[in-house]
């Protein structure tokens, strides 16, 4: 009897445990249906406990035709371009700022210039300021308070380990990364551009290593070693390249290849070799994800900290470049690569700023804000898998002249398909459907005079809401 029953209970557990299999088998069949109807999908994107690498790509100075991508088959970006074949390509991203420190700001916070009352790229500015100016620019710096939370900071909180390697440009030392959140610096000062691109380089927290190296690839080797020793943690590593930043210094074998080339899409010789110098080791760094084997759980962005700087680069056919609000000066490409979430090869014309950036990273690292804390960008996380934001406009604020003193000192709003300048010296508007007029060859402010007021009140109401700083009238000295 005993015998029996304890057979009975042996053969009970037996068709519990193949039930329970052929149940798990069920739910596995559901799955892979829902995933094969939704492709933009995956375990990675919807398991809430996993948390992905986060390679963060930043270029200085890099102008939004820079790449063969993009559409300029006079530089040479075979790297990156094959990168952008397998991500999302935004058409209509932009920079916070037309200079490069504003921008750093924002993405390091996901608070706009305007907010954080860092609006130039220096201490002051005063350098820039025209002798006969009509209007003072407002006080600026850029050196990013401690109490400005990072988005290192906030990585590191939920376990993340955290590197930055490059140009930093938020301040000075006691300023420097390894102060607002990453675990290591390597490169990052208050430096705005390189003393030289060849070893010995002069940048105080980058050790010498052989002579005649190239930065841009000693910062690529740094990159590959760091992640190699922290790949079993989840990483957040800024790979912020000098280039291609001034002084412009190539290696003489990427320089002579575009000698006696110049034309449309290259004016200088030398900044092609930048260019593809910065190609060869960004490239190298996001091919060795795949090396280590963790590509597809890395999250990888790609983008600009401004517009090119029209003394070096073809911006055409956007106007102007960096330090203008045109189109030209913040108007930058921004590849992202993230899996389980983003599709291959595709193209997105959402317009999207650098604030937007710093919500996706949290959002993938599923860090959660509190309700006291705002934003200036949302998370690209539904816009990669085909949805839209929520928000109707972008704005900037630049009140100042940057190093070339050629442009205006203003404001900017963009909603739908037009985007309206305002001057600070004279109060002037120019409307442009940016849609239709990416070159601004056409103001529409006096033809659209409703649409015009309807978005100078419109900015207006932000620079209040972010208590921007607003340049006033000039005294007599």
């Amino acid at each position: 009897m005993k015998r029996r029953e304890a057979f009975r209970k042996k053969s009970v557990s037996k068709r519990s445990i193949a039930g329970y299999i052929r149940e798990m088998k069920r739910h596995a069949l559901i799955a892979a249906a829902f995933l094969a109807a939704f492709p933009h999908l995956s375990t990675a994107a919807t398991d809430p406990g996993k948390s992905p690498h986060v390679l963060l790509i930043m270029t200085d100075d890099m102008g939004w035709m820079d790449l063969g991508c993009q559409g300029n088959a006079a530089l040479n970006t075979p790297m990156i371009d094959r990168f952008a074949s397998g991500a999302v390509r935004f058409t209509d991203a932009y920079a916070a700022s037309p200079v490069c420190s504003p921008t750093r700001a924002a993405l390091m916070t996901g608070l706009s210039p305007a907010r954080l009352r860092i609006t130039q790229h220096g201490p002051d500015g005063k350098r820039f300021w025209p002798d006969n100016r009509t209007i003072q620019p407002p006080p600026s710096d850029n050196t990013l308070p401690h109490e400005r939370i990072t988005v290192a900071e906030r990585l590191k909180k939920v376990g993340y380990t955290t590197a930055f390697i490059g140009k930093w440009h938020l301040g000075k030392e006691g300023h420097y990364p390894d102060s607002q959140g990453f675990d290591v610096n390597i490169g990052g000062c208050d430096m705005g551009g390189p003393p030289t691109y060849f070893d010995p380089y002069g940048i105080p927290t980058l050790k010498d290593r052989k002579k005649g190296e190239y930065l841009t690839d000693r910062l690529a080797d740094e990159t590959i070693q760091w992640m190699e020793r922290n790949r079993e943690q989840p990483m957040f590593v800024c790979l912020w390249t000098y280039n291609p930043h001034f002084p412009f210094e190539a290696p003489e074998e990427l320089t002579a290849k575009y000698k006696g080339k110049e034309g449309p899409g290259l004016i200088n010789p030398i900044y092609g070799g930048q260019i593809e110098a910065t190609d060869r080791g960004v490239g190298r760094v996001i091919e060795h994800l795949d090396k280590m084997g963790i590509a597809e759980d890395t999250l990888v962005i790609f983008t600009s900290d401004n517009g090119g700087w029209s003394g070096a680069t073809d911006n055409r056919p956007l106007r102007n470049g960096k330090g203008h609000l045109h189109e030209g000066g913040v108007r930058v490409p921004l590849i992202i690569r993230w899996p389980g979430v983003s599709k291959a090869n595709e193209v997105n014309n959402t317009p999207v700023v650098s604030m937007d950036l710093t919500a996706t990273i949290l959002d993938a690292a599923g860090v959660a804000s509190s309700d006291r804390e705002a934003f200036d960008g949302e998370s690209l996380r539904a816009v990669l898998g085909g949805g839209s934001l929520e928000r109707d406009a972008l704005f900037w604020h630049y009140p100042h002249w940057s190093f070339h003193k050629e442009n205006r000192p203003g404001s900017s709003i963009r909603m739908g398909d037009y985007k309206l300048i305002r001057s600070y010296d004279d109060g002037s508007l120019e409307l442009y459907d940016v849609s239709n007029d990416i070159g601004e060859t056409k103001n529409l402010a006096t033809e659209k005079p409703a649409l015009a007021t309807r978005m100078n009140t419109r900015l207006q109401e932000w620079l209040a809401e972010t208590k921007a700083g607003i340049p006033t009238e000039r005294k007599p000295e």
